[in-house]
């Protein structure tokens, strides 16, 4: 029998839940599959570093409290959500907001939809009981203890479907704002459905209002590509700077579907993303690419998941990390061709960049094999800024810090490149030049 010693922080989740459960949406199947959801949760704790996935962030460690449920926002409250939103607005784009955990239509651009495009609230869907999208909404592995806490504890999110065909040529922008005064946790999950020959553009940000601190982010989103659909998919996490984001992304592509992704972590205290994607019909193409940019003491966790499970498909997986100061980073990507999976072709890389003595990076690349007509290969460096180049830059009159934001923002670039839509990447080299004035 594996007994499992409860925490503080784990005693404090399951009072969260017992006092919640009422008032969260979604009754019958729903309501039981958030009580298994949460007695998966309660039954492995939270997660530690004696678990080899979690190896390099122990939450036991480092969530030392668990926060209440965030409230629902007031007028204060979603008007400084209104100011940080548009503080990080994107020029063109469909804005979709998340306040607290709630959906806000007010602050969300739902007029003149595109044809063939539903846009919903979670919780209306789990209220009106639709039980086929309620059903993929909550399908997630619940191995996962922190997959499980989050369908247990979700309050809301947003429902994207997209009919048969639909190629919109409008972004959807997912904004996460957390705008409490008083610390408090936040629980959403979000699903998005492509069809047959569909094709979108997903944008999700994580940002603070004006004043809010030491919040807890807790996401989920579920996606699913229809045969010959497409979806690129960016993500900027700029968090308050002693926030804790834990998210994750289950994604499923259909035959002959195109998923290309870019996700960068500034903010936060501690942040884990956790994106697993299947190749479930043959001739899908996954492009993942990631930069961490990090300082002070940033924990910053990117963990993938790859499985190939039909043939003829082809991943990318590319990761830079820049690491400053006493700041953490962890980049964990896993590879699995399974045996009917040949012709598979797969390539993971990742860098990392140190910045100082005391910064610290861990990156573990793995690959399992089971077929046997694979082209597969894998790769990891760390090291430091070329003193050669920035003494070279340095004597023909740049100063170091301008020099070295140079060097730096060549080392992103090949990842930052491989965002599809230009206006996005604009978007992305704003974002890393902000942190590079910050830090300067």
């Amino acid at each position: 029998m594996n007994v499992v010693a409860k925490t503080e922080t784990g005693r404090a989740l399951g009072d969260a839940f017992a006092v919640v459960r009422d008032r969260l949406p979604g009754k019958g199947q729903i309501a039981d599959q958030r009580r298994q959801a949460f007695e998966a949760y309660e039954s492995a704790g939270l997660p530690h570093r004696r678990i080899e996935d979690w190896k390099y962030t122990d939450l036991r460690a480092l969530m030392r409290e668990v926060l209440p449920l965030a409230p629902l926002p007031d007028a204060a409250a979603l008007k400084r959500a209104a100011a940080a939103a548009k503080l990080r607005a994107i020029k063109g784009v469909r804005r979709l907001v998340l306040v607290d955990g709630a959906f806000s239509p007010e602050l969300s651009d739902l007029g003149k939809l595109e044809k063939g495009l539903g846009i919903r609230a979670l919780r209306e869907v789990l209220e009106t009981g639709e039980a086929a999208l309620a059903a993929q909404a909550f399908a997630s592995d619940n191995s996962n203890p922190m997959v499980a806490l989050n369908g247990a504890m979700a309050t809301d999110g947003v429902v994207i479907e997209l009919a048969d065909g639909t190629v919109l040529s409008q972004p959807l922008h997912i904004v996460h704002v957390a705008s409490g005064t008083a610390p408090a946790a936040i629980f959403t999950r979000s699903l998005l459905r492509l069809g047959r020959d569909a094709g979108a553009t997903l944008v999700e940000s994580f940002l603070a209002a004006e004043g809010a601190k030491a919040y807890q982010a807790h996401d989920g989103l579920v996606v699913s590509i229809g045969d010959n659909a497409r979806l690129d998919h960016v993500r900027f996490v700029e968090d308050a700077v002693d926030a804790f984001n834990i998210s994750s992304a289950t994604v499923s592509l259909g035959a002959h579907a195109h998923f290309n992704t870019f996700a960068m972590t500034s903010g936060g205290h501690v942040s884990r993303y956790q994106l697993a994607v299947a190749c479930a019909g043959e001739g899908s193409k996954v492009e993942t690419n990631g930069v961490n940019l990090i300082n002070g003491k940033q924990h910053a966790d990117t963990t993938l998941f790859m499985d190939h499970a039909v043939p003829n498909c082809a991943s990318r997986e590319l990761f830079r990390a820049v690491v400053d100061d006493r700041a953490h980073s962890v980049f964990q990507g896993r590879i699995i061709v399974r045996p009917d999976a040949q012709k598979t072709d797969a390539k993971m890389m990742t860098r990392a960049l140190l910045l100082s003595d005391e910064a610290e990076a861990d990156n573990k690349p793995e690959l399992e094999i089971f077929a046997d007509d694979v082209t597969c290969g894998h790769g990891a460096t760390t090291g430091a800024l070329d003193q050669s180049l920035l003494f070279y830059m340095r004597a023909r009159g740049l100063p170091e810090k301008e020099a070295q934001a140079l060097l730096i923002q060549a080392f992103v670039g090949e990842a930052i490149e491989t965002i599809a839509s230009d206006a996005l990447r604009e978007v992305a080299i704003a974002a890393a030049q902000r942190w590079l004035e910050a830090r300067a």
